[in-house]
């Protein structure tokens, strides 16, 4: 088994391979106004410091989100390119489920808690779980004045409850964003899980994207027509 997985819904352009085992190389950079510009350089630095060829991967795992319109599609689209010129599969993971996968594996988070990250728009996306790998409510897109009363006393960590003490009162040391690594790891487990079972994963996603709104970018209502009638 080699994992290749990628993640562009947060401003973290992050790529990582697992070999069922362990990651075995991963990047991340924070950029977000640059994905499409740094995912695929990311993901040649990971094949490259594994020491293997892109055709020796056996699945891509991809974030879907939530996450803005624009940088997640680069993450999505990469990944179901990859899928279908290695005629291999493509798993899509919650990106939330990442971060909380990542705060009980690296931070030790247990639970209850909730993951939050920015959705601009003095908005964040958020979900709330039961522990690292349970998630009980969400992913959803709300003003965080909104959410005081139903996370209030729950720890939470992501950029978004940094960027508002005010509804997260308890932000926890954690990842900020999400990494491919606790991407891969989460899907190699869900794997595991699946081949022990012999029953699918409730995790796994399609590998579409979970805007949760529409896009920031609309077409202009009333516009001037400068073509001949």
């Amino acid at each position: 088994m080699l994992l290749l997985a990628v993640d562009t819904a947060t401003p973290a352009v992050t790529a990582a391979l697992h070999d069922g085992t362990d990651v075995v190389a991963e990047s991340s950079r924070v950029d977000a106004r640059r994905h499409g510009e740094l995912l695929l350089p990311a993901v040649d630095r990971v094949l490259t410091e594994a020491g293997v060829g892109l055709d020796a991967v056996t699945a891509v795992v991809t974030g879907v989100g939530p996450g803005p319109y624009t940088g997640l599609r680069v993450g999505l689209v990469t990944a179901a390119t990859f899928g279908s010129a290695l005629g291999v599969p493509v798993y899509g993971l919650c990106t939330l489920d990442g971060i909380a996968y990542a705060a009980g594996r690296d931070a030790g988070l247990e639970g209850p808690f909730v993951v939050a990250t920015d959705a601009r728009r003095k908005e964040v996306y958020w979900a709330r779980y039961d522990s690292p790998r349970a998630r009980v409510e969400g992913p959803a897109v709300d003003r965080p004045a909104d959410l005081a009363e139903r996370v209030a006393g729950l720890p939470a960590v992501g950029a978004g409850a940094l960027l508002y003490p005010d509804a997260f009162t308890t932000v926890l040391p954690g990842p900020e964003y999400v990494s491919a690594a606790a991407l891969a790891a989460l899907a190699a487990d869900e794997l595991a899980r699946e081949a022990a079972s012999g029953e699918p994963s409730a995790v796994f996603l399609p590998p579409r994207p979970l805007y949760l709104r529409r896009p920031d970018a609309q077409v202009p209502k009333n516009y001037k027509v400068v073509t001949p009638q």
